[in-house]
């Protein structure tokens, strides 16, 4: 007992100087006052609205970010913010109060985000994709009482009723407001004096969203979280202080919300528009001369899908990192992408509930484009079988279960994914090869039983992905009096291809195991997805979902 308890606290201090080491490399952590004062900050308001606090104290005249209505310094978040929490408070709202946004990204929703920090409130992200069932379950069961959005959802808000106070983030310029009684946060933040604000009961907090690929999000709080933390994304990603990152993926999305973070907390300026567009992304890489690029997968293949002539009239030089996660790449979209930009693709595995599992870095995906890459420092990651005993040999498939500083404490219904030796459930399988990469075979409930075979989807749909006439696929199981299960592969082809469901078919015989080969193909102009650029296979077995 006291041998484990010494190995532990052993582990625990080797964690610690390991994380401070690359906080420090990446200019995060500076001189021991500057640190106790950035502990203070996060202490009292969050870490969002403490990171930005930080930064008006260090450089107020610095650029925190640009959007399509210009630049905002870090001093003028930090007044705005205060503005906007001591509007609230003057309108009731105090620590505890649930605020949901539904907003894109841009200043109003940044502005949100550390203004309820600063009142101690919860903030609950909205998913913009949804709909007029899923808004009025989930701002219901969160207990929401306050909402921020954007104009253009306006036609959804009858979902929730009067119940609710309402606040617009965003007025579409030149038009008319749908409802003139409703504040907008320009106004109330012009109107309201900008000093700071008392210190809230306890600092505020976010809630974010599962991807919901099917029924309604469940809601996974982000109480607390410990400053060594921010280390498991610097560790194998090498972001630095000073530079200008182009965040592409919504922040309502943990990818997002953690990326925005920590480019807030390095001091460096975030460029962000309302709406993604393939080009518009590549002008704005190379009008900002941004270093670091955020997407979700689906992002990074319409912009390399718009081909030589649009690339190339667009200098990306600058980037040092395109961080992609929020969904499984292709393999032949990791790499196409790095023969254009080069070896700068990091690609992130986790999830709303466990945060960061692993990262792969440039040189893991020259070697296996599919792989998730190893572990920061501060994350583990073990396999175990459905009897709960690891898994350990090479090439071995098992649950993948993962701990880290960043994972949730459950749901906010009370309910929790399961936990093995201390170690959440990603829902995930995968296995590690003999050079300790971890790949992700699938999710654990897309497994298809076909002939008493199992068969995880994802490998057929890389194979599939990986030709050139193939833009994207996929693989779900459809009932079969025989087999029990056969499989069924969606595929949307490359402009121009005339491929049939027969050579399709024989391509994956004469690779994989035959029990592999889809019996069906359909073709379809496009794959149902979220926002996040997740596959909604709900949608593939039941189209009227």
């Amino acid at each position: 007992m006291l041998l484990s308890h010494a190995k532990n606290v052993v582990s625990k201090v080797t964690v610690t100087a390991k994380s401070v080491a690359v906080m420090r490399r990446a200019g995060l952590a500076g001189r021991p006052d500057e640190g106790i004062r950035s502990l203070l900050a996060v202490h009292k308001y969050g870490p969002f609205a403490g990171v930005l606090a930080i930064g008006a104290k260090k450089d107020p005249g610095a650029v925190a970010l640009a959007d399509e209505l210009g630049e905002l310094t870090y001093q003028q978040l930090e007044q705005r913010s205060n503005a906007l929490a001591r509007a609230w408070s003057q309108r009731g709202v105090r620590s505890g109060t649930v605020i949901a946004a539904l907003c894109r990204d841009h200043r109003g929703l940044i502005t949100t985000m550390a203004a309820s920090g600063k009142v101690g409130a919860k903030l609950l992200l909205l998913n913009t994709g949804f709909g007029k069932p899923q808004l009025a379950d989930v701002t219901q069961r969160e207990g929401v009482t306050h909402l921020v959005y954007d104009e253009e959802f306006a036609g959804l808000l009858d979902a929730i009723g009067p119940r609710v106070e309402r606040y617009l983030a965003w007025v579409e310029p030149g038009g008319e407001r749908a409802d003139e009684s409703v504040p907008v946060l320009e106004e109330l933040v012009a109107a309201t004096d900008d000093r700071p604000v008392p210190t809230p009961d306890r600092p505020g907090s976010f809630i974010l969203l599962t991807s919901g690929t099917t029924g309604t999000p469940k809601g996974a709080p982000r109480e607390k979280t410990s400053p060594l933390s921010t280390a498991q994304l610097l560790d194998r990603i090498p972001l630095t202080a000073g530079e200008v990152t182009f965040m592409a993926a919504p922040i309502f999305h943990g990818t997002g919300l953690a990326q925005a973070l920590l480019a807030f907390a390095l001091g460096n300026k975030v460029v962000m528009n309302r709406r993604f567009h393939p080009e518009q992304t590549l002008r704005g890489v190379a009008e900002h001369r941004c270093n670091v690029l955020v997407v979700v997968p689906t992002m990074l293949q319409r912009i390399i899908d718009l081909g030589p002539e649009i690339l190339d009239k667009y200098d990306t030089s600058s980037l040092r990192i395109i961080f992609a996660a929020g969904s499984a790449i292709p393999p032949d979209v990791v790499t196409r992408s790095m023969d254009i930009f080069g070896d700068v693709l990091y690609n992130l595995y986790g999830s709303t509930e466990v945060a960061v599992a692993t990262v792969a870095m440039p040189e893991d995906l020259r070697i296996a484009p599919n792989t998730a890459g190893k572990p920061p420092v501060g994350c583990t990651v073990k396999l175990f079988d459905a009897d709960g005993q690891q898994v350990t040999e090479p090439g071995e498939i098992g649950r993948i279960f993962v701990g880290s500083g960043l994972a949730f404490q459950g749901y906010t219904d009370g309910r929790n994914k399961e936990v093995i030796d201390g170690l959440l459930s990603s829902g995930d399988v995968g296995h590690f090869d003999e050079n300790g990469l971890l790949f992700v075979d699938g999710r654990d409930d897309d497994m298809i039983v076909s002939g008493g075979e199992n068969v995880y989807p994802l490998e057929v749909e890389n194979l599939l992905s990986d030709r050139e006439d193939v833009l994207e696929a996929a693989v779900i199981g459809v009932p079969d009096e025989e087999f029990g299960q056969r499989l069924k592969a969606f595929v949307v082809l490359a402009s121009g291809a005339t491929t049939d469901a027969e050579e399709l078919k024989a391509y994956v015989k004469s690779n994989l195991a035959r029990y592999k080969t889809p019996r069906e193909v359909e073709f379809l102009d496009e794959l149902p997805r979220n926002p996040t650029g997740k596959l909604l296979r709900a949608q593939l077995s039941d189209p009227k979902d």
